[in-house]
């Protein structure tokens, strides 16, 4: 007796990272609370086309836990200057600092509101995979 899959089942669809055509873009995913990795790159740029596996099975290992994200510096205007991309590939990670637990509320003491996402990590040039998974995880993303 034959049983055969369902061509859905046999081949999974990996997602790959997404492409980011105006920086308003990553402000609203840096908003949403995940972690951020944001692959600065060229099309033309022979590290940046290595790098752009090992981010694409980032993308597809962490799935809703991270936004995976591409930005090509010559099509997105102000992205080079706005991060200070000096070179390619430049990954960063943008995500909300973990929120401390007081032990005690002295008067005079802010209240502790919604931080907003910063810049947690950033290097240049290429990347293993391990590192990357590492970063994020200590960012709050788990793998699917």
């Amino acid at each position: 007796m034959e049983t055969t899959q369902e061509p859905a089942a046999m081949f999974h669809r990996r997602t790959k990272a997404r492409k980011i055509n105006h920086l308003s873009e990553i402000d609203e995913l840096a908003a949403s609370g995940k972690p951020v990795l944001v692959d600065f790159m060229q099309p033309n740029c022979a590290p940046c086309r290595v790098m752009d596996g090992i981010v694409n099975e980032i993308s597809d290992e962490y799935g809703d836990s991270a936004h995976v994200v591409k930005v090509d510096v010559q099509q997105v205007e102000g992205a080079a200057m706005k991060f200070k991309i000096r070179s390619t590939p430049t990954l960063i990670v943008l995500a909300k600092p973990p929120v401390k637990k007081r032990k005690k509320v002295r008067p005079g003491d802010k209240p502790q509101g919604e931080q907003t996402a910063s810049q947690r990590w950033r290097t240049t040039g290429l990347v293993k995979k391990d590192q990357l998974q590492q970063i994020l995880e200590s960012n709050g993303a788990s793998r699917v």
